[in-house]
């Protein structure tokens, strides 16, 4: 299918399926008890997001013709549980701010973060088993390998700080685990809730596996090349913390003698000085790096669209691929 070229009313469905989602988190637990605990569960839930995965799943029952009222607690499932992952996510990296705000460790403590987290992944649980007209056993079949694979890819991404050659195949592994098994459970389960075949089902998983790549190379570009206004952090935060990116592992992969020596400072130093940034982003502009994250990008985000084909000719479908060419060209 060709994707409409117009963008409102694309723009205008993303909208009302992201407020629907906004309005209903934070009633999930709104009033309950104890404080000590469910106040902190709420800040997490009124956090602003992008609602991504959920909106995704939205997407793809809809094009089956499957309402997003019935659809939603699905949707508010994967982003409750991703919701989850930020949480333990930030404790174990010791992060002082999500979305503008407070992570939770800091604004609590760490064993509320904890509690958090596990309340939360609970959380999400009881609502798959919410959907009407669908069996549950079918969506906790796509569910419940979604989780073993995050928590692997989590324990992956921790794993590569203490070595000190990580390939770019093994980061791609990793992505496929902590960024896209989520993704790849939320096109799975929009299309289980909308009545998908097996084969479909097989096709909106590798969708969302290769969105997921998509997406966090992205990510890993805008770490160096987006505003700071629009990105909502420092840029080149992740060469100033050492961190392993597709970026960083790929200047490590194509640099040669003294290149080499300069960007292996990322490992034996355990990142770059933050008066290095500038010169870093310019090095790997040399190297191509930059021009190849975007052809990978660009590229799986067609590999994406291709295994979509199969969809119903719908609004929906249309907007899904509208959404994709956006987080393609974000720049935050």
């Amino acid at each position: 299918m060709t994707p409409s070229t117009k963008s409102a009313p694309h723009a205008d469905r993303v909208a009302a399926m992201q407020s629907r989602i906004d309005e209903a988190l934070p009633s999930l637990v709104e009033g309950r008890m104890p404080a000590a605990l469910y106040d902190a569960v709420e800040h997490v839930l009124r956090t602003d997001g992008k609602r991504i995965r959920p909106v995704l799943l939205l997407l793809v029952a809809e094009s089956y013709g499957t309402s997003v009222e019935r659809a939603l607690p699905a949707a508010l499932a994967v982003e409750v549980f991703h919701n989850f992952t930020l949480v333990h996510d930030d404790l174990m990296d010791e992060d002082e701010e999500r979305r503008g705000a407070p992570t939770v460790h800091v604004k609590w403590n760490p064993g509320t973060a904890v509690l958090t987290g596990d309340l939360m992944m609970g959380l999400s649980y009881d609502l798959l088993g919410q959907v009407d007209g669908t069996d549950a056993e079918a969506l906790y079949s796509v569910y419940h390998p979604m989780v073993e694979h995050l928590c692997a890819g989590q324990a992956l991404d921790a794993s590569f700080e203490d070595e000190d050659r990580v390939s770019v195949d093994a980061y791609l592994d990793m992505i496929d685990r902590k960024t896209g098994a989520l993704l790849s459970a939320a096109f799975e389960l929009g299309g289980v809730i909308g009545g998908a075949s097996a084969a479909e089902q097989d096709r909106l998983s590798q969708a969302g596996r290769l969105v997921g790549r998509a997406f966090q190379i992205q990510d890993d570009l805008l770490d160096l090349v987006a505003e700071d206004d629009a990105w909502g952090r420092s840029v080149g935060g992740d060469l100033v913390a050492g961190k392993k990116t597709f970026l960083t592992l790929r200047a490590l992969e194509r640099a040669e003698g003294a290149e080499y020596e300069w960007f292996a400072r990322l490992v034996t130093d355990e990142g770059l000085p933050p008066d290095d940034v500038a010169e870093a982003r310019d090095r790997m502009a040399a190297l191509g790096v930059f021009d190849e994250a975007r052809d990978a990008v660009r590229s799986y985000t067609e590999r994406a669209h291709d295994h979509l084909d199969d969809l119903p000719e719908a609004a929906a479908t249309e907007t899904l691929h509208w959404l994709l060419n956006r987080m393609k060209a974000r720049d935050y």
